[in-house]
């Protein structure tokens, strides 16, 4: 019969368990760079920008301010006040793409620039003219080292500062918008990344709240077709060749 081994005394489980934590420690910070402790430690990135239903309006905007007293017709600017950054119910534009890193898989990369300006012209029942303009030196995601990473390599903000949408054909809206009503259009442009002009086609979702036009939307990137090489790092193991623009934009009238 085998003899009951011996209880080891509080203090020497004391000390197991204090090694134990020190160990893990150890391992998460010798990880680096996006290693194991970025797998623990952060943040939920943002949800994905849907076109299938718009969010409630940001509580600081003029939803029920009057329109003026020509409707919708004329120019609307792009709102920066309305919402707030930090918790993605602001005005921006930014990227989403798949990436594989070190030590952890598969990684959902986003970032966001809130800096976004612009006008959309309105005539009649048709959007007649929109231009964007999106400052990508201003994207942040949830690490500044890739953020820093994208001011030489990647879309190379540091040469390519700025991403520009310009509206070559009309979308004729069929009726003008009702106050709630959310509407599913097709806006085909010319975008400017990189430095390379594309004719694209990007699918929207828009709806009039009060006195506030808001508009969501998003377009697969092929990086090649914009002559994106993708960025390189020790700690991300590959990155997809395509991307999601991504862009959820505040009009008030001009």
């Amino acid at each position: 019969m085998t003899a009951p081994q011996p209880v080891p005394p509080a203090r020497s489980r004391g000390r197991v368990v204090v090694t134990a934590v020190v160990a893990i420690l150890i391992v998460l910070v010798a990880g680096g760079g996006y290693g194991l402790w970025y797998l623990f430690l952060r943040p939920s990135g943002p949800a994905a920008v849907s076109t299938e239903s718009l969010a409630p309006l940001p509580a600081n905007a003029a939803a029920s301010s009057p329109l003026p007293s020509g409707g919708l017709e004329g120019s609307w600017n792009v709102d920066t006040t309305i919402g707030s950054f930090s918790d993605s119910t602001a005005s921006f534009v930014g990227y989403r793409v798949q990436e594989q890193l070190a030590s952890i898989g598969a990684n959902t990369a986003v970032g966001r620039t809130p800096k976004v300006s612009g006008t959309l012209t309105i005539a009649g029942t048709k959007l007649t003219a929109v231009a964007i303009t999106a400052d990508l030196t201003a994207l942040q995601s949830d690490d500044p080292r890739r953020d820093g990473q994208l001011v030489r390599g990647g879309i190379e903000t540091g040469t390519y500062p700025t991403a520009t949408f310009t509206l070559s054909s009309p979308i004729d809206l069929g009726a003008s918008p009702t106050d709630g009503h959310e509407i599913d259009a097709t806006a085909t442009g010319q975008l400017t990344l990189h430095g390379q002009v594309q004719t694209v086609q990007i699918a929207l979702k828009a709806r009039l709240s009060g006195s506030v036009i808001e508009v969501v939307g998003s377009l697969p990137i092929v990086f090649s077709d914009y002559g994106i090489q993708k960025p390189t790092s020790f700690s991300v193991l590959s990155i997809a060749d395509q991307g999601t623009l991504e862009l959820q934009l505040f009009f008030t009238h001009a």
